[in-house]
């Protein structure tokens, strides 16, 4: 098997420097003895905070975007040099308000998993579909060309170190969520499309999180499903009181 169960937090557009330590340092005393392998993803005024407090712990620390190039002109941007000066391990690409609300393409999406990677880091790479899609029977055809298109030029060897995150736009932030029977379909398909492109080693080694509403009382039923290895948690990472029960599930 392999695969282990990663749980991410995406703080999204939310807290201060004070409000990311604070929690930073909560998580770090709650999940010192968690199983699972952690992440967090503060925005990017947060970061040097949270390095600081997470540095040396079980929890890694991700970016939520990354720029398409390495530097230059580039106003309100931020390069991969400048987060990987600040400790962070892991970035988001693709993530559905990326493709959305900031109209980001699949090849922009692919220019940055690549560049990404190439410096090193772990790439989130975010599919998913929109609720129009979803009803017009689109899932596997919309999921199908983020994941390929995403992952373009993408070596074997660099595929090690990305993890997809299946997110079903209709489920984040709606409180709806994918059945865990409708997410796992999904996820199952979306590996046999790894397979393809990589072979099955490769497939049966990817970690495919879930997002899209994961809350407490939801996360066991969702991990339980074979293809669901971790959840991309949005609004209940920014508590500890919703973020660890979800972290500690068994």
């Amino acid at each position: 098997m392999g695969r282990h169960y990663y749980i991410a937090g995406n703080w999204k557009m939310h807290k201060t420097r004070t409000e990311s330590a604070e929690l930073a340092q909560a998580l770090v005393t709650e999940l010192k003895d968690g199983k699972h392998e952690y992440l967090v993803a503060p925005s990017f005024t947060n970061l040097e905070t949270v390095s600081a407090i997470v540095e040396g712990t079980n929890i890694r620390l991700g970016a939520q975007n990354c720029a398409c190039e390495e530097q230059g002109a580039h106003t309100g941007e931020v390069s991969v040099l400048q987060l990987k000066d600040l400790g962070v391990q892991t970035i988001i690409i693709g993530h559905s308000e990326r493709r959305h609300t900031y109209k980001e393409d699949d090849a922009l999406i692919n220019k940055k998993v690549k560049l990404a990677l190439k410096h090193g880091f772990e790439v989130i790479l975010c599919i998913g579909e929109l609720l129009e899609e979803r009803e017009a029977g689109k899932v596997e055809e919309v999921c199908e060309r983020q994941t390929v298109k995403g992952l373009e030029g993408v070596s074997a060897e660099d595929l090690a170190n990305v993890v997809i995150a299946y997110e079903p736009v209709w489920a984040i932030g709606t409180g709806k969520t994918a059945t865990p029977q409708d997410a796992e379909a999904v996820h199952a398909f979306v590996r046999k499309v790894i397979a393809r492109l990589y072979g099955n080693e490769a497939a049966q080694k990817l970690i495919i999180q879930y997002g899209g509403s994961v809350k407490p009382d939801n996360a066991a039923q969702l991990m339980a499903m074979e293809n669901i290895d971790g959840a991309l948690v949005g609004g209940a990472s920014l508590k500890t009181d919703t973020f660890v029960p979800i972290a500690k599930f068994s």
